[in-house]
């Protein structure tokens, strides 16, 4: 295992294929469309390729998306260590490649893999503020530096170390405008799942109540399913009354606890389950399938709501996830 190199391969948008990443020990890309790109070696030729394919694209996604399908296709090296992110778990798993490229249209929705040995998994939480801000980039495939990298492999031993940040290499206004946005994603929403379970219950109130909404939040002890409940005039009695519920832990929520949460809803009423452990395929199936409407909130989606409507919260809430409007030129 080749500890001095250390790629991240992000498992899609929202990190939708890291399931699949992890239970069939693969890491892969999109860009199926190319085909078998077995016998392509010459970045040029990849190039061609995806500006064929991919004709929306302008010539700087072409020159990007195919540096980022070489490194994949000839950087990569048996032996090289590679992680991905899962954001519900806020966990990054730890591998080393395994087989050299392949095309397969049957592992996951993207066909250009490779097979991986996972070894561990690091927890985002117990990283240093420059370790998450370098893993915080926004490009599916990208090369960890040295000092990230030896806290990576420092924490998987289960040996912390300290690490000195070192300065990025330059990089276009448009790209950095992209990264902070999804660095700002991930650290307002280590802002907010730093909250305690009140603290957590208080700021889903609030979201409510900027939307227009007056809210009732259950005392402490036990609520029947029943933290929060949001209405026009404040008392449940003018629709629509939506009942939520608050789990504020870590570990998906399953159909189980979702049936017990549409088991206490009145035939009229609106459900908001709101898991910052996310939730397990079964329970957004039994969302899906529910005789009552009910939207599933976990942390990535809350972070979307902070955002939208925070000009609306009020000083309470704000309170809880103090954030600072910065404006960026256009160019």
């Amino acid at each position: 295992m080749n500890k001095n190199q250390l790629w991240m391969v992000r498992a899609g948008e929202g990190a939708f294929l890291v399931e699949d990443f992890l239970t069939k020990n693969i890491v892969a890309i999109g860009w199926n469309a190319t085909g078998d790109l077995s016998k392509v070696e010459n970045i040029e030729k990849l190039k061609e390729l995806v500006r064929k394919n991919y004709p929306e694209y302008k010539n700087g996604q072409v020159i990007s998306s195919a540096g980022q399908i070489h490194r994949f296709l000839i950087d990569f090296k048996i032996g090289d260590c590679v992680m991905t992110y899962n954001p519900s778990e806020r966990t990054y798993s730890i591998g080393e490649i395994v087989s050299g490229y392949k095309f397969d249209e049957t592992s996951c929705e993207y066909f250009h893999t490779r097979e991986v040995r996972w070894i561990g998994k690091v927890q985002r939480d117990d990283l240093s503020t420059s370790t998450k801000n370098t893993l915080g980039a926004i490009m599916t495939i990208f090369d960890i530096p040295k000092q990230p990298r030896e806290e990576l492999f420092s924490l998987l031993a289960g040996k912390p170390s300290k690490i000195i940040e070192e300065e990025s290499e330059q990089e276009s206004l448009e790209s950095i405008k992209e990264d902070f946005i999804a660095k700002s994603h991930e650290f307002i929403k280590d802002k907010a799942l730093s909250l305690d379970w009140e603290e957590m219950q208080e700021l889903v109130a609030g979201i409510l109540r900027a939307m227009g909404y007056k809210t009732r939040v259950s005392p402490k002890g036990s609520d029947r399913g029943k933290d929060i409940v949001a209405s026009p005039d404040g008392l449940g009695l003018e629709n629509p009354r939506i009942v939520v519920e608050v789990k504020h832990r870590q570990g998906s929520m399953g159909a189980q606890e979702l049936r017990s949460f549409l088991g206490g809803l009145r035939a009229n009423d609106k459900g908001l389950y709101v898991s910052t452990g996310g939730f397990s395929k079964d329970a957004r199936y039994e969302a899906e399938r529910a005789n009552i409407p009910i939207t599933l909130v976990d942390s990535d989606i809350l972070v979307e709501l902070i955002i939208q409507y925070y000009d609306s919260f009020d000083n309470e809430t704000k309170t809880l996830v103090p954030l600072k409007k910065i404006y960026w030129p256009i160019r």
